[in-house]
């Protein structure tokens, strides 16, 4: 929602520092994201995704092209717009089930990151597509796992995208998951939760 365009405006009124420089400094550079900015130089252009969607035959279309990811953005979104690739996304990922810190560097303290993974809805509220999930700071939070759609732990934190795109973290597996289907209209197709049960029924230890 806007609330993290509010958010990204207010990291930049607390900082003194435009939102996109924040982020470079405070935590792509630390954690070596290379790939990640709210666009991308022409040297990258090749490695940029297209979006597809269904056609009206049968099959797929493309819905957007890369040219709109080629010049930097007059304001940088808190709620969206970065572009990044699956091995930057790798490790903000993995800092976060971490409890904050990646490769020798520490971007958050753990009892911080624990309380961002904790479900913050009154008692009895749920997100409306998915009563089995509450909210904690950015993230969903299963709670009641036996009446999820797909496997996973109660704990389980993660979040999705408009292109099907989604993560989740696995505190009580030490687990993480990133898929990148580049595919709209978000979550019109139950990929992902075949993705999470493929995942679980491959731990056999």
């Amino acid at each position: 929602s806007t609330a993290i365009d509010v958010l990204g405006y207010l990291v930049e009124v607390v900082s003194g520092k435009p939102f996109d420089v924040f982020l470079r400094e405070r935590i792509f550079e630390p954690l070596g994201m290379t790939d990640t900015d709210f666009w991308a130089p022409p040297e990258k252009a090749h490695r940029l995704a297209t979006l597809y969607g269904p056609s009206e035959s049968g099959g797929l279309k493309v819905l957007q092209t890369t040219e709109n990811f080629l010049r930097k953005p007059s304001a940088p979104s808190g709620g969206g717009g970065l572009v990044s690739s699956m091995a930057d996304y790798y490790r903000f990922a993995q800092t976060l089930l971490n409890r904050g810190a990646w490769n020798g560097v520490r971007l958050l303290g753990r009892r911080t990151v624990e309380w961002m993974m904790t479900n913050h809805l009154p008692e009895g509220m749920r997100l409306p597509d998915d009563p089995a999930c509450g909210f904690g700071y950015g993230g969903s939070v299963i709670v009641d796992a036996a009446r999820h759609f797909h496997m996973g732990s109660p704990g389980n934190w993660g979040w999705g995208g408009a292109a099907n795109t989604w993560f989740f973290l696995d505190p009580v597996e030490d687990l993480l998951a990133v898929m990148m289907l580049q595919y709209m209209p978000g979550f019109s197709i139950p990929f992902h939760h075949t993705f999470a049960n493929l995942v679980y029924q491959a731990l056999v230890d």
